[in-house]
């Protein structure tokens, strides 16, 4: 094995690549796009605040426990106990069930643009009984495909990154440019401030889902022991692949803002709009149709993937004894087929919710909020962790530490990430005044009252554990306060160990 570690490296400009591929998504360009020329301020203050410490916090976690499994839960689990670690990969669980409707309300968009009639588009793309079909159609036939094995999505979901991510992200900078350079009417005042007026509040609001566009960089941390001199390195492959993201996002922004004006713009309709509106002026609208395609495929390949990913992080921490024995049942193919039906039956539930919400945007917009504080909470918990470690087992190797001597630096990047965090969760809760979401108790009830319920079922989980729960076949690596009992006795914390 050791050779084989050696023969495996990754390059910086991969690595960052992988970054951009696991993180940039274009769902989400319409949202800032009614911002502006203000949107770059948002995204660039939103990548210093949280993206780049999220990749350095967790590279500097993922490499100090790079041989014991359990992710955030270890990480978390370290630093506060087990409760809080169950807490905390619960989270990041429940998050992307959640998630799926949104990501899949986008998808559903994209195949009705795959038309020829705009008027009928628009109109099917409007339609929350058509989203409503589409995402549980999809999400169920990805769920059932997951179940036959995962060994083939890896490479589905490379394919989708470029050709529904990448691809299409280049092309919509370039047919703005084209249509600037050829006098075309720019629908963006240019002209604009770059600083937002911070004074009035709703300017924030829907700015703060911005951070949901840079999660998951953390997944990139799991890969700082596959990095030469990764001291070095990782870090620059972090800000590389930073960069990379931002243009990305700046300027695909940019080109719809130039395209579609601010009154116009549709959170869920409006990318593909951009879309049909470049074709058509440089007269190729045949090529909508093309490009809806890539763009849905790019959504089902990515929830493909996302399907069993983050349920095996739960399902491995159940096995050691964290959830009933039916959460740990798998099939022939060794998938954790109870866990995905329940995750199945979370997203018919919440997909339900187009029914009772005054439109698809709207319901779109709640539901992308609570998957922002759902997140949000975990990784609040993931930069106090990594500050807390650093005295809690500061002897412990670190093969990728934050600033080479003290913790300076480490209280300066994981502060950062944990103040930009807190004021993104705080101001998560706070309707946006662009958005029509109906009534404002619809919102809170659904906002408020889904985080409690979240946050308190692993509580009442980890409470209700038995001896029996735990899994024979799993070999799940003590805590370091298990292995010095002395040093850290906790009553709570030896139980069932």
């Amino acid at each position: 094995m050791a050779n084989l570690s050696k023969t495996v490296k990754l390059g910086v400009f991969t690595l960052a690549i992988m970054n951009v591929t696991a993180v940039v998504s274009l769902r989400g360009l319409p949202a800032e796009a009614e911002y502006g020329l203000s949107s770059a301020f948002y995204y660039l203050f939103a990548a210093i605040v949280f993206l780049i410490p999220t990749a350095l916090v967790a590279a500097e976690l993922a490499a100090m426990f790079q041989d014991k499994q359990g992710g955030v839960f270890r990480w978390v689990g370290e630093a506060y106990g087990k409760r809080i670690g169950f807490l905390a990969i619960f989270l990041q669980w429940i998050e992307s069930t959640i998630w799926y409707p949104t990501v899949l309300t986008f998808g559903a968009v994209a195949l009705a643009f795959i038309g020829t009639n705009d008027v009928h588009d628009m109109s099917l793309a409007s339609n929350r009984y058509y989203s409503l079909a589409v995402v549980l159609i999809i999400y169920w036939l990805a769920t059932f495909i997951s179940l036959k094995g995962m060994g083939w999505v890896g490479k589905v979901s490379k394919v989708g990154g470029m050709v529904g991510t990448i691809i299409p992200a280049g092309l919509l900078v370039l047919l703005a440019i084209i249509y600037l350079a050829t006098g075309g009417h720019s629908q963006m005042d240019f002209h604009g401030s770059f600083l937002p007026d911070l004074s009035n509040f709703n300017n924030l609001v829907l700015a703060a889902s911005i951070f949901l566009f840079y999660a998951g960089m953390e997944m990139g941390g799991i890969h700082v022991k596959d990095v030469d001199n990764p001291s070095k390195n990782y870090p620059k492959a972090v800000f590389i692949g930073s960069l990379i993201t931002v243009i990305i996002f700046v300027l695909g922004t940019f080109a719809l803002g130039i395209i579609i004006p601010e009154k116009d713009i549709n959170l869920t309709q409006s990318l593909l709009v951009g879309f049909d509106n470049y074709f058509r002026y440089i007269h190729t609208s045949w090529l909508s149709p093309v490009i809806a395609i890539a763009l849905a495929f790019g959504v089902l390949a990515g929830v493909l993937t996302w399907v069993a990913g983050p349920s095996k992080g739960i399902f491995a921490v159940g096995k050691a004894g964290y959830l009933p024995p039916f959460f740990q049942k798998t099939n022939t193919n060794g998938v954790q087929k109870n866990i995905l039906f329940i995750q199945g039956i979370a997203v018919t539930v919440l997909s339900l919710l187009f029914v009772v919400m005054p439109s698809v945007q709207s319901f779109y917009q709640i539901l992308s909020q609570l998957t922002v504080l759902l997140y949000l909470i975990m990784y609040l918990l993931m930069f106090s962790a990594a500050i807390y470690l650093r005295y809690n087992m500061k002897n412990a190797n670190r093969p990728f530490r934050i600033g080479k001597k003290g913790n300076g630096l480490m209280w300066f990047i994981g502060g950062l990430g944990f103040c930009g965090s807190l004021l993104a969760f705080i101001l998560s809760f706070i309707p946006p005044s662009q958005i029509s979401v109906g009534s404002n108790t619809v919102w809170f009830a659904v906002l408020i009252l889904g985080c409690v319920i979240v946050v308190a079922a692993p509580f009442i989980i980890y409470a209700s554990r038995k001896p029996s729960w735990k899994n024979k076949d799993t070999e799940f690596e003590p805590f370091h306060w298990e292995e010095q009992p002395k040093l850290h006795a906790s009553s709570d914390e030896k139980t069932f160990t």
